[in-house]
């Protein structure tokens, strides 16, 4: 069970034992060219290779560095002669046949708290990955139909480029979600037995009542505070040891990311009586689908307030007079976002050119809105589908194939050559 986190310490690792010396294996006849030390040098010049081409890290959080997870782990696999193509599934095999430690020391960026807990817990760090990858999806859905929709950029050490550099609305967002994505898949892996160090919730026991009336706890429920201290004391650790105002900024964003999946824990009952009666019930908490988080912190960056740092860099006030102040539950930013029209790689922005819009729509993924007045592009395609879908005894089902002509409305590219001058 993971403890507070002011009192965790990296596991301690035995001893070494001596070993007997062993004989060298009987060189290698070596080629004309030199060829027998190239495996081992190329190998090595990849992995350098590798960690050189990434970019010079200026902000990087958690989430960027398991973007190189899995280019490294091949490398080091090899490095180390074992076989990448067979075996049981690969986060087990990785674990088991590196060691926590070599993978682990091996994600460029990492704060050393962050990499002693990802020593200590390697089957919770799985659970992290896949939240990662939960909660980028759910960012892309929330703001599909927006100027700025949650894109993600191949190689890039900050996974959505440098609108994160900014201390934006968008970046809270991406802040709050990203750690309410931790506690998600964290909090799942528990309860499904996933995970050694954690199981279902140990708190609910006993008796218990409602509006309905008495109840036992029973069942399994999800143990959202593991799940919350983890994702707590990981990703917050970069964010402590730097204490500036972003660092201010992301914590408070982080802590309502962590409080949105508790508010939609909910409860589920099970009756015992007669036909049903339900005389007698046996409830258990469980998580909600992500995507109520995701549409509750939508809504929080529609209402993000606008903050400055007090002169003391603890708290924050509002940023002019008149504007209201920051509550627990508010998504918080510095700095007012770019409108994401035109290319801008400096502030962040990939443009809008060629994004598919809606001619009729008065919203923001209406033409007008989503082209910023530059108009768009009509193209006629053809779409096949399946349909009329029949049932075919025994066991198949047969579709026809349906063709249909639409049309596809782009936005189009700024008309003056001078927006290059951005780029």
């Amino acid at each position: 069970m993971l403890r507070p986190s002011g009192a965790e310490e990296a596991a301690q690792l035995p001893p070494r034992r001596a070993r007997a010396p062993v004989p060298a294996p009987a060189p290698r006849p070596a080629a004309p060219d030199g060829s027998r030390a190239l495996p081992r040098l190329s190998l090595a010049c990849l992995l350098l290779l590798l960690l050189l081409t990434l970019p010079a890290r200026v902000d990087t959080s958690w989430w960027s560095e398991c973007q190189t997870f899995p280019l490294l782990i091949p490398l080091l696999m090899q490095k180390k002669g074992q076989d990448t193509l067979t075996g049981p599934s690969p986060p087990c095999r990785y674990i088991g046949a590196l060691g926590a430690r070599v993978i682990c020391d091996n994600i460029p960026g990492l704060v050393s708290r962050q990499r002693q807990l990802c020593q200590r817990y390697p089957d919770i760090m799985r659970s992290v990955g896949e939240g990662a990858r939960e909660w980028i999806r759910e960012c892309q859905h929330q703001f599909r139909h927006h100027r700025w929709n949650c894109t993600t950029l191949d190689r890039d050490h900050t996974v959505f480029g440098r609108v994160m550099l900014r201390s934006s609305r968008e970046a809270a967002f991406v802040y709050a979600i990203s750690s309410a994505g931790v506690v998600h898949a964290i909090t799942r892996a528990c309860s499904q037995g996933e995970l050694s160090v954690c199981s279902c919730d140990p708190y609910t026991r006993g008796r218990h009542h409602d509006q309905r009336g008495d109840f036992d706890w029973g069942g399994c429920s999800d143990n959202i505070h593991y799940g919350v201290r983890f994702a707590k004391a990981f990703v917050d650790a970069k964010e402590k040891r730097l204490k500036d105002a972003r660092a201010l900024m992301n914590l408070h964003n982080n802590r309502c990311g962590r409080t949105a999946v508790r508010r939609f824990l909910k409860l589920e009952c099970k009756c015992h009586g007669v036909s049903g009666s339900c005389t007698l019930r046996t409830c258990w908490r469980a998580l909600s689908d992500f995507r109520r988080t995701g549409d509750y912190l939508r809504r929080r960056y529609d209402g993000a307030v606008q903050v400055t740092a007090t002169q003391d860099g603890a708290n924050f006030t509002a940023a002019r007079q008149g504007y209201r102040r920051a509550t627990r539950t508010d998504l918080v930013y510095f700095d007012n976002s770019p409108d994401y029209c035109v290319l801008d790689k400096a502030a962040g922005s990939l443009g809008t050119a060629g994004r598919v819009c809606s001619k009729t729509s008065k919203g923001t993924d209406g033409c007008e809105i989503m082209c910023c007045g530059r108009g768009y592009d009509t193209t006629r395609v053809t779409r096949v589908t399946q349909c009329e879908c029949k049932f075919h005894w025994c066991c198949a089902v047969r579709c026809k194939e349906c063709r249909n002509t639409v049309d596809v409305h782009t936005c189009k590219a700024p008309k003056k050559a001078e927006w290059l001058d951005q780029t």
